[in-house]
């Protein structure tokens, strides 16, 4: 349940449907160019090749697509909380770029300023990561003091659900999924609309994803066949060990 007023009570669809257009747009060309620049050495590299030795499996094509899906599945959350969720925020908030590190929107409003960072999902930050915000938070609210206006700082999630038990609140709120999206709004339904404003976009852009995937796999299959195979076919553990963690 929302805990504050709503930034907003209201938002132009037009806009939103334009911003949710872009969004996935600049979400697949970005994945897209990931894919088209991947190369083997350079996944091999952050890879465990005891534990595809563990697993018994001998099968480059294997290798590769598991080395793959998890260098897309890392990749593609990423990507997503840059491209989509940031620009929908700033649209609906009425707020502009930040120029805080740290922070992505700004709002300034009723003689306040909100300061937002924008976050894909709830579990993105550690215990350094989570300080720095909080110093970030401290740089915006310095601005906002020189301006002589109260400050808000607010971290969003765009999905999920983040509840603060009673006694841990910090200075800054944390709203997450339909709350972020309420708050933003005034709209309780939003964060369900969101994916009525994709509307068949992302099927499009699904069939020119799923051939440069292809094109990306088929390219590494050859690569690690070539550099980590031997004459039979067979995996050449020794090459590819002594590539990851010799000299």
């Amino acid at each position: 349940m929302l805990n504050i007023p709503p930034l907003n009570h209201g938002y132009d669809e037009r806009e939103v449907f334009k911003a949710v257009g872009l969004a996935l747009t600049d979400f697949y060309t970005s994945l897209t160019s990931k894919l088209d620049n991947v190369d083997i050495d350079g996944v091999l590299k952050r890879k465990n090749p005891y534990l595809y030795r563990a697993k018994g499996i001998n099968n480059a094509t294997q290798i590769v697509d598991g080395i793959l899906s998890a260098y897309v599945s890392s990749s593609e959350e990423t990507i997503f909380g840059n491209c989509f969720f940031e620009p929908i925020a700033i649209v609906v908030s009425g707020g502009q770029k930040a120029v805080t590190e740290g922070v992505d929107i700004t709002v300034d409003k009723d003689n306040t300023i909100y300061s937002i960072a924008v976050k894909s999902g709830t579990s993105v930050f550690n215990a350094d990561s989570r300080k720095r915000q909080e110093q970030n938070f401290q740089s915006a609210h310095k601005r906002a003091q020189q301006a002589h206006k109260a400050f808000l700082p607010i971290i969003g999630y765009g999905y999920g659900k983040k509840r603060v038990k009673e006694g841990n609140e910090k200075f800054y709120k944390e709203l997450a999924g339909k709350d972020f999206w309420e708050w933003l709004t005034g709209d309780p339904n939003f964060y369900t609309k969101i994916i009525e404003y994709m509307g068949t976009k992302p099927d499009e852009y699904a069939k020119e994803f799923e051939t440069a995937y292809n094109k990306a796999e088929n390219r590494m299959v050859r690569e690690f066949t070539t550099k980590y195979c031997k004459d039979d076919g067979s995996i050449d553990w020794d090459s590819l060990i002594k590539y990851n963690s010799g000299d």
